[in-house]
């Protein structure tokens, strides 16, 4: 393994993640989840970086899932299950929206990946499944996002079968925000990083951290909580900007403080 499997670039306030191992259908190896939380932790520190986007080279896979290969040759298979679920916690979290641009199958632990993400852009071609059981195995770090973003029957539907299903059932199942035709697809994903890139960077950081916070708080306490994190936001120079601008009918220049 070396760094060009998973790539790291800045442009147009986006940070790319792309995983460059087509020849393995772009397989998860644990030193490619070393990356991963080198370039997050990149990305987290940059002041350039407002956006993220996950995707991957080729058309034929984003992601499928655990290098199994890499794995039974290192003798450690729950080293690399615990690297994935500490990954899926440190997405969760993560201080900047990440968006995914799912441009080929997507299947097992690229699910989670997937799953992970803020948005989720994938062409109309694409399969999305969960095949563990055809090899012994079962998503289970996967299984609990995927019950969190769409119904347990649908789910288990998709589980217990290992059947794969298209975008547009994705799409329908609340898997994904949007199942997009070829032509498109670039200009959906594109449009979508310059309009996230163009918004308050301060705000967009610490409303997403604070919706993660109070995911599974009662609703008192998430009010209570939200509300608190409104007056630290309505006191930063960001937030004075931008009402100012509304007020004078201008575009806001974001310090990102």
């Amino acid at each position: 393994m070396s760094d060009s499997d998973l790539l790291y670039e800045v442009k147009a306030n986006t940070a790319w993640i792309t995983i460059n191992k087509e020849a393995r259908r772009n397989a998860l190896s644990v030193e490619m989840m070393d990356l991963f939380y080198k370039y997050l932790d990149m990305a987290a520190i940059d002041d350039q970086v407002r956006v993220v986007c996950l995707t991957a080279v080729g058309e034929k896979a984003f992601c499928s899932g655990a290098d199994l290969a890499s794995g039974m040759e290192s003798g450690d298979q729950m080293a690399g299950a615990k690297k994935y679920a500490g990954l899926l916690k440190k997405m969760a979290v993560f201080s900047k929206p990440i968006v995914a641009r799912i441009n080929g199958h997507c299947m097992a632990g690229g699910m989670g990946l997937m799953l992970s993400c803020d948005l989720v852009y994938a062409r109309e071609e694409v399969k999305f499944g969960t095949p563990e059981v055809k090899v012994g195995l079962f998503p289970m770090m996967i299984g609990s996002l995927i019950f969190r973003n769409t119904s347990r029957k649908k789910a288990l539907e998709m589980i217990l079968t290992a059947q794969t299903i298209s975008a547009k059932e994705a799409d329908q199942m609340g898997l994904i925000t949007r199942a997009c035709s070829d032509e498109n697809f670039e200009r959906t994903v594109n449009e979508t990083l310059l309009n996230i890139a163009s918004r308050a960077p301060l705000a967009v950081s610490v409303g997403r951290q604070a919706l993660a916070a109070v995911e599974y708080r009662n609703l008192d306490d998430s009010l209570d909580y939200l509300c608190d994190q409104l007056r630290v936001l309505a006191r930063t120079e960001d937030a004075i900007e931008g009402m100012t601008a509304f007020i004078e009918k201008r575009e806001p220049v974001w310090k990102g403080r």
